[in-house]
């Protein structure tokens, strides 16, 4: 249901947690932090289907992008 920490960094090229999640933020790639700050992506949302979870993705807010 969900991308394994190696298919997050074959997608991103990242593997810090920081750096994945700004990878996904360019992509455009809806994503949830779990409780240890990891990015999150259902493999729904990579494959393009309609099946990802219907509740709203996880946006980091402005003021903690640095800008």
């Amino acid at each position: 249901m969900f991308l394994t920490n190696e298919n997050l960094f074959e997608l991103t090229g990242r593997r810090t947690k920081s750096k994945q999640i700004e990878a996904l933020l360019r992509m455009r790639l809806p994503f949830w932090i779990n409780a240890i700050g990891r990015p999150v992506v259902a493999i729904a949302a990579v494959e393009g289907r309609n099946e990802a979870p219907k509740e709203k993705p996880w946006v980091m807010p402005r003021v903690s992008r640095g800008t």
